[in-house]
C-alpha cells in the first residue's frame, strides 16, 4: 500500500464503519439505545438519505475546487458530527449527529473515489479500486462487531467518541500523505449535457451493475439470518453466514482488480459473470438449510466482489478526469438506491408470497442484467470485428 493511498483506503473504511457500526447498534441493549421502531427507522434513513441527496453535489464540488479539500472537509465534518453526540449525549443531538455523519460521508466518499482514480494510472485502476473496495468491505464487516463491543462497554456515546477520533486521525493522515491534485480545466456543461452523459450506456451499465451488486449484498446481509432462523439455525450459524458473505466480497475485490489490470478479465464479461453469480446466490438462498444459506453467502460475496472494482474502474476509464468527482458521486447514488431497492423488492414480494419468491424476484432482475451485458459485449465485439 503506497503512502498516498493509505488515507484513501482508511477513508473508505471510515464511511463503511460509520454506516454499519451505528446502524447495527442503535436498537441494542445499552441504556441509550433507541426503543421506538419508528424512531429507529428514521434515524437509519437519515444517514442514507443525506448521502443520496448530497453525494452528487459534493462530487461536482470536488471537480471544481479539487478532491483533496473536499476529502479533508468531509473527514473533519464527520469527526465534528460524531463529537456532537459524544459531548452532548442527548437524544436530540443524536439526530443532528447522524444527519451530519451522512452529510460528511457524502463529501469524503466520492472525493476519495475520485482521488483513487486520479492518483493511479489507468493500467492500475482495477487493482486500486479493488484495494479500496477491500477496505470498505472490512469496514462493513467489522462495523457491527466492533461497534457492538464499544456499545456494550460504554454505550452509544463511546462509539461516537471512537468515530470522532477516527475522523480526525484519518483527516490528519490525509493532510500529510495525500498530495494536492489541482482541478483540471473543464468545458462548460449544461444540464442537458449532464443528462446525456449520465444516460450514456458507458455510465449506465457499470452503475446499474454496482446498484445490483449492492442490492444483492444488502439483501444477503439483511435476510439470510431470517432464512437461517426459519430453518432452525442459531444466531451463531446465521451470523457466520453473513460474515462469510462480507469476507468473501472483501477478498475477491483485489484479485478481480488485478485480473482486470493484467488483461485476464474484461469489464463487460466480469460484470456479467458477477451478476450471474449473485443471481445464483439468491436462488440458493431460496433453498432451506445451512447448505443453501452458506452457498448463497459465498456466491453473492463472489459476485459483488467481482462487480465492485470492475464497475468503478469502468467509470473511471470512461469519464474525463475533470468530471471524475461528479461521476463517482452519481454512481454512489445508484449504489444507495440499490441498497434500498433490493430489500424493498424482496420484502414486497415476500409479503405477497414468501421470502423464497422474494429472493427469486431479485435474482431474476440480476440474471436479466447479466444476459443483457453478455449480449451487449457480443454485439460490441462483432462491430469491432466487422470494422
Amino acid at each position: 500500500m503506497s503512502r498516498q493511498m493509505g488515507p484513501l483506503y482508511a477513508a473508505g473504511f471510515t464511511t463503511a464503519f460509520g454506516a454499519h457500526s451505528v446502524a447495527a447498534n442503535l436498537g441494542g441493549f445499552s441504556e441509550d439505545a433507541v426503543r421506538s421502531l419508528l424512531t429507529l427507522g428514521l434515524l437509519l434513513a437519515l444517514y442514507d438519505g443525506a448521502e443520496v441527496i448530497l453525494k452528487p453535489v459534493f462530487g461536482a464540488l470536488a471537480d471544481r475546487v479539487g478532491a483533496r479539500p473536499v476529502l479533508l472537509f468531509g473527514l473533519v465534518g464527520f469527526a465534528v458530527a460524531s463529537g456532537l453526540y459524544a459531548v452532548a449525549d442527548s437524544s436530540g443531538w443524536l439526530w443532528a449527529a447522524r444527519l451530519g455523519q451522512g452529510a460528511a460521508a457524502s463529501a469524503f466518499s466520492p472525493a476519495a473515489s475520485a482521488l483513487v482514480a486520479r492518483l493511479n494510472p489507468a493500467a492500475r485502476h482495477g487493482r486500486a479500486f479493488g484495494s479500496y473496495g477491500f477496505y470498505k468491505s472490512i469496514g462493513y464487516t467489522l462495523g457491527p462487531l466492533l461497534g457492538g463491543a464499544l456499545v456494550w462497554a460504554g454505550g452509544l456515546r463511546l462509539l461516537f467518541v471512537v468515530m470522532t477520533v477516527m475522523g480526525l486521525v484519518v483527516a490528519g493522515w490525509a493532510l500529510f500523505a495525500v498530495p494536492a491534485v489541482p482541478p483540471l480545466p473543464r468545458a462548460r456543461q449544461t444540464l442537458l449535457d449532464l443528462g446525456r452523459r449520465l444516460a450514456d450506456p458507458v455510465f449506465l451499465r457499470p452503475t446499474a451493475a454496482l446498484a445490483s451488486a449492492t442490492a444483492a449484498l444488502s439483501v444477503g446481509v439483511g435476510f439470510l439470518p431470517v432464512t437461517g432462523a426459519a430453518a432452525g439455525l442459531g444466531p451463531i450459524a446465521t451470523g457466520a453466514a453473513v460474515s462469510v458473505l462480507a469476507a468473501t466480497a472483501a477478498l475477491v475485490q483485489p484479485r478481480a482488480g488485478r485480473a482486470l489490470d493484467a488483461g485476464r478479465l474484461t469489464t463487460k464479461t466480469g460484470l456479467s459473470v458477477g451478476l450471474a453469480l449473485a443471481a445464483m446466490g439468491l436462488a440458493c438462498a431460496a433453498l432451506s438449510g445451512l447448505v443453501g444459506v452458506l452457498a448463497a453467502a459465498v456466491l453473492i460475496g463472489v459476485g459483488t466482489g467481482l462487480i465492485t472494482p470492475l464497475g468503478f474502474a469502468a467509470l473511471a476509464a470512461s469519464t474525463p478526469q475533470a468530471r471524475l468527482g461528479q461521476t463517482m458521486g452519481a454512481a454512489e447514488v445508484g449504489r444507495e438506491l440499490g441498497d434500498a431497492g433490493g430489500p424493498l423488492l424482496v420484502a414486497g414480494v415476500a409479503t405477497l408470497a414468501s421470502l423464497g419468491y422474494g429472493y427469486v424476484a431479485l435474482g431474476v432482475v440480476l440474471a436479466l442484467g447479466a444476459v443483457i451485458g453478455l449480449v451487449s459485449a457480443s454485439l460490441d465485439s462483432d462491430r469491432v470485428g466487422s470494422g
